[in-house]
């Protein structure tokens, strides 16, 4: 059996949460509720968040690490669709050229959301894998952050 190369380069997440659809939607797309659960790791300070939440418009993410360090990445927003899904580039300024894509869906289930993040394209393997550890650590704060 074949496997594609995008199996590799592409990470799923999902998660179910208590709060109906527009509270978990709002936590990602409302820049004051993203700067308190946005963290990849421990010891991450509050970023610094723009959005320009339309078709066409840019988001960019500013996280200073532990180490001193800042990362920034940003992109640009290719569906919005309220309480339903959002699909944004995602490119670290430090390597524009390399370009993957975010979709989040956020579907009813029952009183509550399910969130599926898909993030792909990536460049290789590596890549897509330390996405993985940094998704968790955001998600993570995202599951405390809504359970609040």
């Amino acid at each position: 059996m074949e496997t594609s190369t995008e199996e590799f380069t592409r990470l799923d997440i999902r998660r179910v949460y208590k709060q109906p659809v527009a509270a978990v939607y709002a936590a990602w797309t409302d820049p004051a509720q993203l700067k308190l659960w946005w963290r990849p790791h421990e010891g991450f300070a509050e970023p610094e968040i723009t959005l320009d939440l339309r078709v066409g418009g840019c988001y960019r993410i500013v996280m200073h690490g532990p180490d001193g360090q800042t990362h920034c990445v940003g992109g640009v927003y290719r569906v919005v669709q309220p309480n339903r899904k959002l699909v944004f580039t995602w490119a670290w300024e430090s390597t524009p050229e390399r370009e993957s894509l975010v979709t989040l869906e956020f579907r009813a289930a029952g009183q509550g959301t399910e969130l599926l993040l898909t993030h792909d394209r990536f460049a290789d393997t590596a890549s897509r894998d330390r996405h993985q550890i940094g998704w968790n650590g955001c998600i993570a704060g995202l599951d405390k952050y809504l359970s609040q």
